[in-house]
């Protein structure tokens, strides 16, 4: 099945579904992606024990979907260079009216650019491998 495939109501959940498929699909040409990572931090559930048994184990509103943990060190044209940590991924179904990063999305962000890691809020699982590719394939 291809990731295309599985898009069927265009939810979140499966957005990051395809992107797995498809960093899975390409972990010969990119195998450092085999240590990607979904954080189900924002996972809903109608039941106050499972939100409170996430609390307790470490859920964080605002945390990304996705971590790259790959180190990236980019010249820069004017000199010197750049360290990237890692890759942080927002995943957000394709853009509709309503849909965006909430606050707390966009002070992790801040927070872990301060840090020395690359930050993306992405729409839709397309946008996504593009953004993971494009930060694999810095130099």
């Amino acid at each position: 099945m291809k990731p295309a495939d599985y898009i069927k109501r265009g939810t979140e959940y499966e957005h990051q579904v395809a992107l797995f498929m498809q960093i899975a699909q390409n972990l010969k040409k990119y195998p450092d992606l085999k240590w990607a990572h979904s954080i189900t931090n924002e996972e809903r559930s109608g039941s106050v024990i499972v939100g409170t048994k996430a609390k307790a184990l470490g859920r964080t509103a605002g945390v990304s979907d996705i971590s790259i943990p790959i180190k990236r060190i980019v010249a820069l044209p004017q000199g010197g260079f750049v360290t990237y940590s890692g890759l942080y991924v927002e995943l957000k179904k394709l853009k509709a009216k309503g849909v965006g990063p909430s606050k707390e999305q966009l002070e992790f962000g801040e927070f872990v650019t301060a840090q020395g890691f690359a930050f993306s809020v992405c729409y839709g699982w397309q946008e996504a491998w593009e953004t993971i590719e494009l930060y694999i394939n810095l130099k």
